[in-house]
């Protein structure tokens, strides 16, 4: 994997999201504490003990570097921090579903230069650091470069939001482009698909946070594709209150 300013941080970031997710599979399938946030959404006992796990050691391995999290949203400094999603995909989680992640993003001026999205259930961990880095590690530490494709003469598979998709917003928003197969999956997964060639594009339509997306933009991003909003400039963070407009992640 070619070398970069961030090749550092790789193995220590992702044994900590790996820690993360074993940590929440203590949590899986059993009797679960939800909680509701300001926003309704759900947040457990899992989500809080990940971002125990999380947050601390960030802190400990850059102590420079301030760490947002969900569970924890105080507003960064400077121009480089750590954008966290202890749990993503709650909602996947509380009925069952494997499709939820760990994020860790690292974004400086604005821009995940840093990312790595844990999968519990697959121990499966993706990541990149800048142009050709993206790889997928499985539990053995076997990595797999990642690559995004061509769109097939066939037409594209879109990777689609389980929990968030309006069809009718989404049907009239494909109108233009040719579809052959639909990928349907909660969580930064969609993110991983497109990374991987599984999938040519991932269209956001509504609002997400930014902890959401940024690991997942930065693998994106490495394995050769790209994250814009709707109008097709560029998708930044660090916004007020960390809210995203539309976006779409492709090949």
């Amino acid at each position: 994997m070619p070398g970069g300013p961030y090749d550092h941080l790789l193995d220590p970031v992702v044994e900590i999201v790996r820690a993360a997710g074993v940590r929440i599979m203590e949590f899986y399938k059993t009797d679960l504490n939800i909680e509701r946030k300001d926003d309704y959404s759900p947040v457990t006992e899992a989500d809080h003990a990940a971002d125990e796990i999380i947050v601390p050691a960030l802190e400990k391995l850059t102590p420079d570097i301030p760490v947002v999290s969900e569970e924890r949203r105080q507003p960064p400094t400077g121009h480089r921090f750590w954008l966290v999603d202890p749990l993503d995909g709650t909602k996947e989680f509380i009925n069952h579903r494997d499709e939820f992640t760990v994020n860790v993003a690292l974004v400086e001026d604005r821009v995940p230069v840093f990312g790595v999205v844990g999968i519990p259930v697959t121990d499966l961990i993706y990541a990149g650091h800048g142009p050709g880095t993206a790889v997928c590690l499985n539990g053995e530490g076997t990595s797999k470069r990642l690559q995004v494709r061509k769109t097939p003469a066939r037409g594209m598979t879109i990777a689609v939001s389980r929990s968030h998709a309006s069809k009718d917003e989404l049907a009239d928003f494909l109108v233009d482009y040719e579809v052959a197969d639909r990928m349907v999956a909660g969580s930064a997964i969609k993110f991983c698909y497109v990374a991987e060639g599984r999938a040519d594009l991932y269209p956001r339509l509504g609002p997400t946070s930014e902890w959401d997306t940024a690991a997942g933009h930065a693998v994106v991003d490495a394995a050769g594709g790209s994250v814009v909003r709707l109008d097709k400039t560029p998708f930044l963070y660090g916004k007020d209150r960390f809210l995203n407009p539309g976006f779409i992640a492709a090949g």
